[in-house]
This record gives C-alpha cells, structure tokens and sequence, in this order.
C-alpha cells in the first residue's frame, strides 16, 4: 500500500548536482544507489493515486530529494489554469514533499474555437515577452504557489516561432521581473538558450547565451539544466531541436561555466529523455558538471 505521504527518510543531498530519473533507469538507480544530490522527475507521470510508478516515486523519494518538473500547467495560458491539473499536483506534492516544484513559461490552453471548451495542445507553446503575457503569468504563478504554499521555479523555453508583433520586452527582463512580482525562481536551461542562440542564427553563440545570462539578476536563478540537442537540415534550412536525446555539447558547457561564475553553484539536473543511454553515461554527465562546480 502507498503511503499518503513518504516518511523523512530521504537524506540530505549529497551533492549539487542531479538526473532526470526516468523508467529505463529505475531499478539501477533504487539497486546501485549512485552518488546524486537529487533526482528530477515530470510531476504528470505520477498523477495517479496508486500504481507502480508512484510506488517508485516513493522508493527513490527514500533515497534522494526529488525535484518535480511539470509539463502541463500551461502558466502562460490566456484560458487560465485547469483546476484539475492543479488538483492533482498540490496531491502529489503532499505526498512526495519535493525538494523543488517547477513547468515553463509557455501556454498550452486555448479555447478551438472563439467561446468554446478549452483544449490542452500538448506541447510547450512559447509566449510573447509583453506586460500582457507578463501579468498573465504573474498572475498565475501567484495562484499555483498559493495553492502549493510554496514558491515554484519557472523555465526559460526553447522556442521554434515567434509573433508577429514581435516582443516588447527582452526576456531576461520578464524572467526578472516576473519574479519580483510574483515571489517565483527561475529554472534557467542552459541548452533552451543555446538551441534559440543557433536557430536565431548568432554570430557567436555562446557570447549570445552569456550576455542573456549577464542581464539577468544575480539571485534570481534557483537551479539550472544541462541536456543535449540534435541538429538537421543545413544552410538557411538547419533546424535545432531541444530533444534531450545526447550528450551535453561543448559550447552549452561553456555557457554553463559562465552561468556558474554569475549565479555560484546552483543545483543543476542534467536531462536525457530521448534515446535514453546506460545509467552510466548519464552519471558521466552529472559528473562533468559537479567537476565544474567544484571549480567555481
């Protein structure tokens, strides 16, 4: 039977840096318990109130914090949140006690048609950086953390399209000012910054990713992502995709060195959800990044 919630068992982490734990590693990181200082998992696969996978929830929760990472509140929604998405994460955040609760800037939640049902389109839909979108989601935000009585963190996005209109603020000044408005953190990754840098076409990439990173504030970023892209197409049709499907590449380990210099050594979860490896080339990762935080 599943407790209603874990019992204070877990440990204090043993370390800054963590993984994305998902279900081709489940049994080796519960057998082997490798050395994390947290674990990371997308808070909608354990919605449901029993079943196998809350049951490892649970486990893992007995070994390492564990950090929630939504998908699917949509905060930037214009339709506003769905009350039983929330439902079942305040559920589930009682139950597990994270270390952390986070989702993304984006919008989800749009009526098909002009005062019909709202659907949910399943994807992490970019918003415009305007004080519109910007009061939506404060707004919004508001209500999650009122709900969760917690503050959340929220993730920059990596974006294929953009508005018309254009934005009218640059987004480091919406993160920032997102957060002083409504009390949240920022989920900086690093990898959404380098895949917008490439597609955008930069000059120099990483010196676009770190002056981003320089214009945000000091004490706003409360944990950070590393993960891997892929690439195709070449020329005017080269197109770069945050899949998470690789090792982490040289130039977003550079901006993340940087991103260490400006914010200290923030937790940072190195994330593989796409032709997921042996646990041991996720662990290398991990490794990589607390071997550059020890360097800070």
């Amino acid at each position: 039977m599943i407790p209603a919630a874990v019992p204070h068992a877990a440990p204090a982490a043993s370390g800054q840096v963590g993984i994305g734990l998902r279900q081709p590693h489940y049994a080796a990181v519960l057998n082997d318990k490798p050395v994390l200082g947290f674990v990371e998992v997308h808070s909608e696969n354990f919605f449901a109130d029993g079943g196998a996978a809350l049951a490892v929830l649970h486990e893992a929760r007995c070994l390492y914090p564990v950090s929630l990472h939504g998908v699917g509140l949509a905060l930037g929604s214009a339709a506003g949140l769905d009350p039983w998405h929330l439902d079942r994460l305040e559920r589930l955040v009682q139950r597990i006690e994270p270390l952390r609760v986070s989702d993304h800037a984006c919008f989800a939640r749009a009526p098909l048609l002009p005062g019909g049902p709202v659907v949910h389109g399943s994807d992490l839909l970019p918003i415009a950086f305007t004080p519109e979108s910007l009061a939506i989601m404060v707004s919004q935000v508001m209500q999650v953390q009122e709900r969760l009585k917690r503050p959340i963190a929220v993730e920059n996005l990596s974006a294929y399209v953009g508005f018309e209109t254009g934005d009218a603020m640059a987004e480091p000044a919406f993160f920032a000012e997102l957060c002083r408005r409504s009390g949240c953190r920022m989920l900086l990754d690093v990898n959404n910054l380098m895949v917008n840098a490439l597609n955008a076409g930069a000059a120099d990439p990483i010196a676009h990713c770190k002056a981003y990173l320089d214009a945000l504030p000091r004490g706003i970023v409360d944990e950070i992502h590393l993960a891997g892209f892929s690439e195709s197409g070449a020329g005017a049709e080269r197109l770069v995709i945050d899949d998470h499907s690789s090792v982490v590449r040289p130039g977003v380990w550079a901006v993340y060195a940087h991103a260490l210099e400006r914010f200290g050594r923030v937790q940072t979860l190195v994330e593989w959800d796409t032709d997921i490896p042996a646990l041991d080339v996720l662990l290398g990762e991990a490794q990589r990044a607390a071997s550059l935080m020890a360097r800070t």
